[in-house]
């Protein structure tokens, strides 16, 4: 469904999160060590009923050896280091947590992990030796929290053992993104440099037309079959190249579908492939997540870089929301005048809808993805299947609105290329609107 992740890129790969600290050790009896204590009691209960010196014999070394492990120096502190071999990943990808212990002596230490929530562990979870490594995929997007180890701390004899629990350090998690390669391109584009073919001359690569040669034309520009036509110089020009601004808005009022393809999770997982795909472009590109007239927002830019600031920044909005804002209030640098508008949106919320239309009678180009995936469960009552009906007719009915206002919805189903539904808008400019 998404394009393969990038476990190399250095801007995802930072350093990984590092946790070292002492912990404490409870210790308590081993099994082993109940098992000897039950049969020196045993022994000596057996030699002193049945009056049978040979049954205290045989529970003497079983004593003996539980003496012995008394007297044995344990560790009451042990240093324990937690490392992740990235802090960022996106959804799927395989990443390490190396454990580490010194201090413990001679003991053996034996480390468990306990995943957490939508953490799967890939292989074993339980291993030996004072340095380990467990390898685990997160299943869902979001700052999620990994688990925790368990570390259990033996004595040379196994008579004692001693018990720690250490947090993992949490991990950001990316959406993974969906796969799009074309873009939308406006037919009327800002003089920016860039690579998209304008409708003017220029320097570029794209041929536009032909004129006279007038003095300064590059000779290597000249077209020789139309001078040889027409009896007079004529030189190939070329469409200028320019870029755009592109807001990618992300719709995160309703979360309906199953978890890992709800409404949600295609609504980030497309902007986030738009914004790969824009940037790869030379487009400048900023993201606004909305959520219950709230917003948040991060300015368009440029880079590899902004890739990772649209997604954090749509993973931190719970701290950054606007109470109480809509996008007529927002400022100029997070929605610049004359940029391409793209909404992913399941279009349930009718703020969210008004907010689009508000912004296209502002003169916005605006093209919606819906990313509805869901529909009220079916039932068997007459008046369950008329309301189901009625909310159908609904929802047609806010897209034919956006429709008649110039705004086109096309329907992505989250594991398609996101290609597919953009073909009609990829494959000629997009007419600005006014």
């Amino acid at each position: 469904m998404s394009e393969p992740n990038m476990p190399n890129d250095p801007v995802l790969r930072a350093a990984g999160q590092r946790s070292g600290r002492d912990s404490e050790l409870v210790w308590r009896s081993s099994r082993h060590a109940r098992r000897l204590l039950t049969l020196g009691l045993f022994g000596v209960f057996v030699a002193t009923l049945a009056r049978r010196p040979e049954f205290a014999g045989l529970a003497a070394p079983a004593l003996l050896l539980l003496a012995a492990g008394r007297i044995q120096r344990r560790p009451p502190r042990i240093s324990v280091r937690v490392r992740l071999t990235a802090q960022r990943a996106f959804e799927g990808e395989l990443i390490g947590v190396d454990v580490a212990a010194e201090g413990q002596g001679d003991c053996d230490v034996r480390w468990t992990l306990h995943p957490a929530h939508e953490i799967a562990p890939v292989g074993p979870t339980a291993a030996d030796g004072a340095q380990a490594r467990f390898v685990f995929t997160p299943e869902r997007w979001g700052k999620r929290p990994v688990g925790t180890v368990d570390l259990v701390v033996r004595d040379r004899w196994r008579l004692a053992e001693g018990h720690a629990t250490v947090n993992v350090p949490r991990l950001d998690c990316y959406p993974a993104p969906g796969q799009q390669r074309t873009t939308v391109v406006l037919r009327r584009l800002p003089n920016r440099l860039g690579e998209h073919p304008a409708r003017t001359s220029g320097e570029g690569v794209e041929f536009f037309g032909i004129r006279e040669y007038v003095p300064g034309d590059r000779q290597r520009s000249i077209n020789w079959a139309a001078s040889t036509r027409r009896g007079r110089l004529q030189v190939n020009t070329f469409a200028a190249e320019r870029s755009q601004d592109v807001v990618l808005i992300a719709d995160a009022t309703s979360d309906v579908g199953e978890p890992g393809s709800s409404a949600l999770d295609l609504a980030l997982r497309g902007t986030a492939a738009a914004a790969r795909a824009y940037l790869g472009a030379r487009d400048r590109v900023g993201v606004i997540t909305y959520q219950w007239g709230s917003a948040s927002w991060l300015p368009p830019g440029l880079g590899r870089r902004q890739v990772y600031r649209i997604i954090d920044s749509m993973l931190s909005s719970d701290s950054g929301w606007a109470r109480g804002t809509n996008f007529s209030r927002l400022p100029r640098a997070a929605l610049p005048p004359g940029s391409l508008v793209v909404a992913f949106s399941p279009l349930l919320d009718q703020r969210f809808v008004e907010a689009l239309r508000d912004m296209r009678e502002r003169g916005f180009t605006i093209l919606v993805v819906d990313v509805l995936n869901a529909e009220p469960p079916a039932r068997r009552r007459s008046e369950h299947r008329m309301a189901r009906q009625i909310w159908r007719m609904e929802q047609q009915a806010i897209r034919f609105s956006l429709s008649q206002l110039g705004v086109p919805v096309v329907h992505w189903d989250g594991e398609e290329s996101l290609d597919l539904p953009l073909a009609g808008h990829t494959r000629r400019p997009m007419v600005n609107q006014r």
